[in-house]
C-alpha cells in the first residue's frame, strides 16, 4: 500500500472527534496524544451536518481549527469526507435520499447508513462535498490519505433503485431475451417482455425469510440484485473518489471495509481503491484463526498488498450481546496480529469516548475520566513507544504463501440463496474450516479469488465451489496440469455464474480435473451423520454426503461410507491430472479429519510450518529482498515455546537470538528478523 507523503513508521492513532467536545478540551487531548505516542488522527468522519447547514452553505471554520491544531502538534491526518450520514435538512427537503427497506417501508431520517445509493440528491451533494474538501485542503501537507464515507452497507429497494437495476441489467445482458435466458424465467411463467416489468426482489416480490435465512423463488434475480446493489454502492465511493482526484490527482484514497461483509463484493471494490483499509472488531470468543483470516482476506482482495488497520477498539466493543474487556496485553497482541498479516498501520476507534448516543461506552484511548491514569491508556502508550522504535522495519513487506484458499462473494451469495440441499450450509464457515486448520499448523495462507493468478502456489483449496464462473475451470485446469495440488469437495461445480445448472453431471466443468461423477447428495440435520474411515480411524460424515463414482480418480478412504444404502461409495478421492493432483472430499467432517488430511497434502507438497511451536502460538511471516520477519504471537493463557532454526534479531528488544528453543510469555509478541 502507499500513504501520501513520506510516512516513516506505522501510523498510530485513529478516529478523533473533537467537534463533540468544547475547545478547551482539545489542548488536553494533544498532551495526552503526545504521551501515548499518537501520530495520526482520522478527522471529519461524521461532520456533514456541521460543514453543510444548507444547500449552498459550507462552513469549514471549526474543521480548520482542528486541522491546524493537530498539524501544530506534528500529527498526520487521514481526512474523511463525512458522507457516512447525511444531514437532517437534506432528508426533510429531499426524501429521495431515504432508503426503502427489504419489507418495502420508506425510512425516515435517523441512524447512519441512511442514503439511497441511487438518490439524485445524494449524487449531487456527496461528490460536491468531497470536491470542496479536496479544494479547501489540497495544500495541507500532513494529509496522508483521504477516507471516503464510512463502512458502506445496507440495501435499498426504492423506485430509483429499481430503475437503476433495470439499467444495470440492460448493460449486463443487452436484451430482455438474454435476461430471460439467464434467469430461466420459463419456470413458473416468469417471462419478461420489457425491462420495465422487472421489480426488485424483496419481501414484496420474490424473497422471504424463514429458517433463519433469506430464501428466494428465483435465484438468478436475487443474485443479480445482490451484485447490482454492491455495484451501486461502489459507484457512491467512486463518485467521491473521482471528485477528490480531480483536485488532488495523486491523493491516496480509501474507505474502511468490514472483513467478511456479505452484502458487498470487496474483491471488486479493492480494484477501485488506492489501498485497502478495514475495521477489525472480533468478538472476544472468536477463534484466533478467524480474526487472522479476516486480515488475510483484506490483504488478498488487493492481490497481496499490505493494508491499513483503520479501526479496532482499544478496550471494549459496545454493540455485542456481552461486551467483555480486552484483557491485559491483548491490545498489543491483536495490533501486532494485524501487522503480522499485512497491516501497515495501527489505528483505533476512538481517541476519546463520547458522552452520548449508542457508542458512548465503546472503548477509547482517553476514557470518560479524561486523564491518562488508566490501564488502557498505559497499554496504548507502551505500544506507541514500541512502534516508534520499530519505525518502518515492518512496512511494505509481503507474505509469500505457498498455500491459497479460494473465497468468492458470488459463491457465498449463490450457495446460500440455493433452494437446498441444506439450510445449514454456511459457505464462509466451510472456507474458514480449512483456513483455520492450516493456520493452526503455522502455515502462511493467501486468500484468492476466481480471477486470481494461481501461479506460484503449490496448493489451492476451494471448499464448496458451487459456482464455477467463466474461465475459473481453465485456471484450475492449468494450475493442476503444471503440477499444482487442487482440493475441493461436496456441492462443487454445480452451476455457472447465473446459477443455472451445468448439465451432463456434477461437478460440471471440474469433472475431468477431479476424475469423478457425483450422482446424488444426501443431507443430514445437525444431530445426525454417516461415517467413513481414513488411515484406519473413523470420522463423521456430516451435513452433506455426495454419492460419487470414480472416473479415473482413486479412493483414499479405507472403505467408503460406512452406513446407509450408499455404504462403500468413495468419500476422499485423488486424481492424477497432468503433472498435478486434484482431491475431492465428498462430505463435511471434523477438525481431526482435516488435520490428518492436510498433513498428507502438505507432506506431499513439501510444505513445512514456518516455525515449530507449542499450542496457542501463532506464527506468520512477511518478507522483502533482504530478509524475513517472523511474527510469533502467544494467544494462550500461559507461556509457550517456539523453535528458531537460524540466527535472528528480535526487533522489539534488539536482542540477537541464536538458533534454538525459546519461551514466549502469555499474550506476548516477538518480531524476529532473519536475513536472507
Amino acid at each position: 500500500m502507499r500513504w501520501d507523503n513520506q510516512v516513516k513508521k506505522l501510523p498510530y492513532g485513529g478516529d478523533y472527534n473533537p467537534e463533540q467536545w468544547p475547545e478547551e478540551i482539545w489542548d488536553e487531548d494533544m498532551a495526552l496524544f503526545a504521551k501515548a505516542g499518537i501520530d495520526t488522527v482520522t478527522l471529519n468522519v461524521f461532520s456533514w451536518a456541521a460543514i453543510q447547514p444548507s444547500e449552498t452553505e459550507y462552513d469549514f471554520s471549526k474543521l480548520d481549527k482542528i486541522v491546524n491544531l493537530v498539524t501544530e502538534h506534528g500529527m498526520q491526518i487521514i481526512l474523511a469526507t463525512s458522507t457516512g450520514a447525511h444531514p437532517a435538512w437534506m432528508a426533510h427537503r429531499y426524501p429521495d435520499i431515504l432508503r426503502v427497506d427489504y419489507a418495502g417501508r420508506k425510512h425516515k431520517f435517523g441512524g447512519r447508513h441512511n442514503s439511497c445509493p441511487n438518490s439524485p440528491t445524494y449524487h449531487k451533494y456527496a461528490p460536491l462535498l468531497a470536491e470542496k474538501l479536496a479544494e479547501h485542503y489540497k495544500d495541507q501537507k500532513n494529509i496522508i490519505a483521504f477516507h471516503i464515507s464510512n463502512e458502506y452497507g445496507g440495501d435499498c429497494y426504492c423506485e430509483n433503485c429499481e430503475k437503476g437495476f433495470r439499467k444495470w441489467l440492460k448493460e449486463k445482458y443487452g436484451s430482455i431475451e438474454a435476461v430471460n435466458k439467464a434467469w430461466n424465467t420459463t419456470f413458473w411463467g416468469h417471462t419478461f417482455y420489457d425491462f420495465e416489468e422487472i421489480v426488485a426482489p424483496n419481501l414484496l416480490s420474490e424473497e422471504g425469510e424463514w429458517g433463519g435465512r433469506c430464501h428466494t423463488m428465483f435465484q438468478g434475480i436475487s443474485l443479480d440484485y445482490r451484485r447490482y446493489m454492491s455495484d451501486a454502492m461502489l459507484d457512491m465511493y467512486k463518485m467521491e473518489r473521482d471528485a477528490i482526484r480531480k483536485i488532488v490527482p495523486k491523493a491516496a484514497i480509501t474507505t474502511n471495509l468490514m472483513g467478511f461483509y456479505k452484502p458487498l463484493d470487496y474483491r471488486k471494490w479493492a480494484k477501485e481503491m488506492d489501498f485497502v483499509s478495514w475495521d477489525n472488531y472480533p468478538s472476544p470468543t472468536d477463534p484466533v484463526e478467524i480474526t487472522a483470516m479476516c486480515h488475510d482476506l483484506m490483504r488478498g482482495i488487493k492481490d497481496g498488498e499490505s493494508f491499513a488497520l483503520m479501526e479496532q477498539t482499544p478496550s471494549v466493543t459496545n454493540w455485542l450481546p456481552y461486551n467483555a474487556l480486552k484483557r491485559p496485553g491483548v491490545l498489543r497482541l491483536w495490533s501486532y496480529q494485524a501487522v503480522a498479516h499485512g497491516a501497515d498501520s495501527v489505528l483505533f476507534f476512538q481517541m476519546r469516548r463520547s458522552i452520548g448516543a449508542c457508542e458512548k461506552y465503546h472503548g477509547a484511548i482517553i476514557d470518560h475520566c479524561g486523564h491518562g491514569d488508566t490501564r488502557v491508556f498505559r497499554e496504548a502508550s507502551a505500544l506507541g513507544e514500541e512502534l516508534k522504535k520499530l519505525g518502518d522495519a515492518t512496512m511494505t513487506m509481503e507474505t509469500k504463501a505457498k498455500v491459497a484458499v479460494l473465497f468468492d462473494w458470488n459463491n457465498w451469495w449463490a450457495t446460500e440463496y440455493s433452494a437446498g440441499p441444506s439450510q445449514d450450509l454456511n459457505y464462509r464457515e466451510q472456507v474458514s474450516k480449512y483456513y483455520a486448520s492450516l493456520r493452526k499448523k503455522n502455515i502462511d495462507v493467501d486468500i484468492v479469488f476466481p480471477d486470481s493468478d494461481l501461479t506460484g502456489y503449490q496448493v489451492v483449496i476451494a471448499p464448496v465451489l458451487y459456482m464455477v464462473e467463466t474461465g475459473l475451470d481453465e485456471r484450475i485446469r492449468a494450475f493442476v496440469e503444471k503440477g499444482g495440488i487442487f482440493i475441493t469437495g461436496f456441492f462443487s461445480g454445480y452451476v455457472q455464474e447465473n446459477d443455472l445448472v451445468v448439465t451432463g453431471g456434477y461437478p460440471g466443468k471440474l469433472r475431468d480435473i477431479l476424475g469423478i461423477w457425483v450422482e446424488e447428495t444426501d443431507a443430514f440435520p445437525q444431530d445426525a451423520c454417516n461415517h467413513f474411515s481414513y488411515h484406519g480411524k473413523v470420522y463423521p460424515a456430516k451435513l452433506l454426503c455426495d454419492l460419487i463414482h470414480l472416473e479415473g480418480a482413486v479412493a483414499l478412504d479405507d472403505k467408503g461410507y460406512l452406513e446407509d444404502f450408499y455404504q462403500g461409495m468413495p468419500v476422499v478421492t485423488k486424481n492424477e491430472f497432468g503433472q498435478g493432483k486434484a482431491y475431492y472430499v465428498a462430505t463435511d467432517s471434523d477438525e481431526a479429519f482435516r488435520d490428518v488430511f492436510l498433513e498428507d497434502i502438505l507432506a506431499e507438497a513439501g510444505i513445512r510450518p514456518l516455525l515449530e511451536t507449542s499450542k496457542e502460538i501463532e506464527v506468520t511471516s512477511r518478507e522483502n529482498e533482504t530478509g524475513i520477519l517472523y511474527y510469533v504471537l502467544n494467544h494462550g493463557e500461559k507461556a509457550g515455546n517456539f523453535d528458531l532454526p537460524v540466527e535472528g534479531e528480535e526487533l522489539l528488544t534488539g536482542e540477537t537470538l541464536t538458533a534454538g528453543k525459546y519461551q514466549i510469555e502469555a499474550k506476548d509478541v516477538k518480531v524476529i528478523r532473519v536475513l536472507k
